[in-house]
């Protein structure tokens, strides 16, 4: 991009931020005609786009969370069939990891050889 000019490298994290602001005000005023208002229209315009820009973010803010935890809950239904109890199915989950590490350390005996847990095995075949 050439026709830009190279800005200094030394500016602040909060100089950049404002050009950036003023880059977008810059382009909004230019793409939807605002230049063209007197400062009344212009300060109506500003105030909607502010009151619209707050609202946005206070929704998105407060509601978002709620939302992604609903999704998911519903996509844990959706992959495992049935209902949910709070957020994963967290209880239901632990329940059945610590019985399955229950079964699987129970048949698990050190003190067995091997030629006495493969005969149990063929035995059970």
């Amino acid at each position: 991009m050439e026709y830009r000019t190279k800005e200094p490298d030394n500016l602040s994290v909060l100089q950049r931020f404002g050009r950036w602001l003023a880059l977008k005000q810059y382009q909004i005023e230019v793409t939807f005609g605002v230049y063209m208002f007197t400062p009344t229209e212009k300060f109506i315009f500003w105030s909607v786009v502010f009151l619209l820009s707050a609202m946005g973010s206070i929704a998105t803010i407060l509601y978002l969370p709620q939302h992604i935890l609903f999704i998911i809950s519903r996509a844990w239904f959706y992959v495992n069939g049935g209902e949910s109890s709070g957020v994963f199915g967290s209880s239901n989950v632990v329940a059945a990891a610590k019985n399955a590490l229950s079964l699987s350390l129970e048949s698990v005996d050190p003190t067995n050889d091997l030629p006495s847990v493969v005969t149990e095995t063929l035995r059970e075949l």
